[in-house]
C-alpha cells in the first residue's frame, strides 16, 4: 500500500498518470501479472474478485447479479453521495438547492438498498464485491448529511459490514492522520476547483 499525498496533487504528477490517465484513487499493480495497472475501484474490485475466484460467481446470473449492484453503486450511490459531500461540507457557497438535490437523491438511493436488503441480506444474495464497493459510501452517511433513519435492513447491513475484519482493515487504510488547517484549505479549494 502506498497512501498517495492528494494535497500535494501527487495524483496529478507523470508517474502517477501513467498509471492512471484520469489522476484518481485508487489504483493496484498487480506484480504477479507483470506488473499489470488497474484503476478506478470497480474494475479492481472485478479484476480481483475474477483473478481469485472469490466474491463474485462465476455463472451468468450470479455474475449479473453482483454487476448489477457494482455498477448501482458506481453510477449512483457514489457519485450522488460524492456531490452531497461537496456542496454540504467544502463548497464555500451553501447552496441549498444543491445540497438538497443530492442528499435527496442519495437518501432514494438509500431506500432502493433498503428495499433490496429486506430481500436478502447482501446486495447480491450472497457477500460480494457489491457489498465492498457500496458500503464505504453509506457508512459515510452523516458526513454527507443524509440520514438513514427508517431504514433498518440498511443499518442491519451497515453493521454487518463494520463487524467484518476486513471491513475494519480496510477503513484504517491509509492511516489517519492530523492535517493542519493551511492543507485543509488547500484541499478544499482543489475539491471545488474540479
Amino acid at each position: 500500500m502506498h497512501a498517495i499525498n492528494l494535497i500535494a496533487n501527487e495524483q496529478k504528477q507523470p508517474g502517477f498518470l501513467a498509471m492512471n490517465p484520469n489522476g484518481r484513487i485508487p489504483v493496484i499493480v498487480d506484480r504477479d501479472n507483470g506488473d499489470f495497472t488497474v484503476f478506478e475501484s470497480g474494475a479492481i474490485l472485478v479484476y480481483l474478485a475474477e483473478k481469485t475466484g472469490k466474491l463474485m460467481p462465476t455463472d451468468a446470473k450470479g455474475r449479473s447479479v453482483v454487476l448489477q449492484w457494482l455498477m448501482f453503486q458506481m453510477g449512483g450511490v457514489g457519485p450522488m453521495m460524492g456531490q452531497a459531500n461537496v456542496f454540504f461540507r467544502y463548497f464555500p457557497e451553501k447552496l441549498e438547492p444543491a445540497i438538497k438535490r443530492y442528499q435527496n437523491e442519495s437518501r432514494r438511493l438509500f431506500e432502493v438498498l433498503e428495499l433490496r436488503l429486506g430481500q436478502v441480506p447482501w446486495l447480491a444474495g450472497e457477500f460480494s464485491i457489491a457489498d465492498i464497493a457500496t458500503w464505504p459510501w453509506v457508512r459515510t452517511h452523516e458526513w454527507s448529511g443524509v440520514s438513514v433513519d427508517g431504514l433498518p435492513h440498511l443499518q442491519k447491513w451497515m453493521a454487518m459490514m463494520a463487524d467484518r475484519p476486513a471491513s475494519q482493515r480496510g477503513i484504517a487504510i491509509p492511516p489517519r492522520r492530523e492535517q493542519p488547517a493551511e492543507d485543509r484549505a488547500k484541499a478544499i479549494n482543489t475539491i471545488v476547483q474540479r
